[in-house]
């Protein structure tokens, strides 16, 4: 099994060689490292990259240093990777930026609908029904731009709005089947992602229906653990080993590290 999903130090997770040491202890074949990654240009979140120190695209050729020094001692694969933050109105940043940096693959994320995260439950929890209702279907319009983009090899978390309590369990089977037509069109596939599977929340990404519809359209999927710290990453990869088996799953490689 190979993760294609963690983070390091470069964006919110832990050192870098602590990640991958623990990744190669897990027995994965590979990892990728994911850093999260925005480049819009509105001031809002030109502030909050400087607060939450989301630079990748100023630090990536220092990582990629690391990365290749790591890659001389580990007997682990390890994967130069980037998780963009998604809004429509960026594709053309985003498209100039992986031209530019090169990234083994990249992962596209929808985190924001009208300017609110949509793990941050407060943001949620005074709106009507109609309104949340409203953040749903925006959120997977979103998705399903970011699909048809054709900029990303994987889609990370494509419910994340589970997480969130005020927005849990609004989604709707239309919802599900018109994100898994747009995977079954396009080179960009979801990921089974362990994040909050060992929660208290037990969530996993997508959650059984909507793993279920994807399936019904031969949509492939790929595995991430989307581990921030190293002593995530074993158990993640145990669960997501059984989940896989439980399933009758067989993981995918990314797009681009097939061509390659």
């Amino acid at each position: 099994m190979r993760d294609f999903h963690i983070h390091s130090n470069y964006s919110d997770g832990d050192f870098l060689g602590g990640m991958v040491r623990a990744a190669e202890a897990a027995g994965l074949e590979g990892v990728g490292l994911a850093d999260h990654c925005n480049v819009a240009p509105r001031d809002r979140l030109e502030r909050m990259r400087g607060l939450y120190g989301f630079n990748l695209d100023l630090t990536y050729e220092r990582r990629r240093e690391a990365i290749e020094r790591l890659r001389e001692r580990r007997s682990i694969e390890i994967y130069d990777a980037v998780e963009m933050d998604y809004d429509p109105r960026d594709e053309d940043a985003i498209d100039r930026f992986l031209a530019e940096a090169g990234f083994d693959y990249a992962i596209g994320s929808v985190h924001e609908v009208d300017g609110k995260n949509v793990q941050v439950s407060s943001q949620f929890t005074d709106l009507s029904a109609e309104a949340r209702d409203a953040v749903v279907d925006e959120y997977f319009d979103r998705l399903v731009s970011l699909i048809e983009s054709e900029l990303f090899d994987i889609a990370a978390h494509v419910d994340l709005i589970e997480r969130t309590r005020p927005l849990r369990e609004r989604a709707t089977t239309d919802h599900y089947r018109r994100v898994a037509r747009a995977f079954a069109d396009s080179r960009t596939i979801p990921e089974i992602n362990a994040g909050r599977a060992l929660t208290d929340a037990e969530i996993v990404h997508p959650g059984e229906e909507f793993l279920e519809i994807l399936r019904e359209h031969s949509v492939a999927v790929t595995v991430g653990t989307d581990s921030h710290e190293p002593d995530e990453i074993g158990d993640r990869v145990e669960f997501l080993e059984n989940f896989f088996a439980r399933e009758g799953l067989e993981p995918a490689t990314p797009p681009s590290l097939e061509r390659d």
